[in-house]
């Protein structure tokens, strides 16, 4: 049996969501799941998801969210600065989650985490890439944080491969409705808010199948979709000033 390649966007503490869309996308023995980063924060479970995905090594890139974590709760001592920055961004619901202890075996595993997955014709990052400069010239941080400039570019990165990437809301594009993909010239986001009170849905992209999965953080409510019925395109022309909201 030939193995299916799905990817789920920022989770963001939601572990009930994810276990309900790991049910609903049946994984078998030969599949590769792999998570975008931004396991935590805001959610309600960050601790039991980040645990989870340890437990069952599946590969996972860093996000912005665990790069706030990691600054916050630096090797030389906490940084009080960091460290607010990073709570009023939903750390605060990470900390409960662990009861204000996070295991060193969690920082470790978090600490150890790539900035990118090359899969041959896919390439996984958590925000994007600096069009402007080659790979081995990019800085890692940014690959956690880009946002507009990664957006608006006209030619795709790579000749021969899609970029899947998390990180920004798909609402916040100009045009583009709670829960739908968007796409650009050799990229695909599908971040579709599940932590955000406008949205609510946490999505996994079947690659291989070209199938969608989502479920409503809400309701726990599921829906599968064929991706052309669930991505809208988008012009770079519209990204930046005509973005609806900021959200990180």
């Amino acid at each position: 049996m030939s193995h299916r390649r799905i990817v789920i966007g920022d989770v963001h503490g939601h572990y009930d969501t994810l276990l309900t869309l790991l049910d609903a996308i049946a994984l078998n023995n030969n599949d590769h799941l792999y998570f975008l980063g931004d396991l935590i924060d805001r959610g309600p479970k960050s601790a039991e998801v980040v645990d989870f995905v340890m437990k069952n090594d599946y590969r996972c890139l860093l996000g912005n969210h665990e790069q706030m974590m990691l600054n916050a709760m630096a090797k030389r001592g906490i940084d009080p600065h960091q460290l607010q920055g990073w709570l009023y961004c939903g750390g605060y619901q990470t900390l409960l989650s662990y009861n204000h202890k996070i295991p060193r075996k969690h920082m470790l595993w978090i600490k150890s985490l790539p900035y990118y997955l090359d899969l041959g014709d896919v390439w996984l990052v958590h925000a994007g890439v600096n069009p402007a400069l080659p790979l081995e010239k990019q800085i890692p941080e940014r690959m956690c944080w880009i946002r507009d400039e990664f957006h608006r570019i006209s030619q795709p990165y790579f000749e021969d491969k899609l970029i899947v990437t998390g990180h920004t809301i798909t609402f916040t594009f100009p045009g583009v409705a709670p829960g739908k993909l968007v796409s650009g010239p050799g990229w695909i986001d599908i971040d579709t808010g599940a932590y955000h009170p406008r949205s609510g849905w946490l999505t996994a992209l079947d690659i291989t199948n070209q199938t969608v999965y989502q479920v409503q953080t809400k309701d726990q409510s599921q829906r599968i979709l064929p991706l052309n019925e669930a991505v809208v395109s988008i012009e770079p022309s519209v990204v930046g000033d005509k973005r609806t909201a900021r959200v990180s």
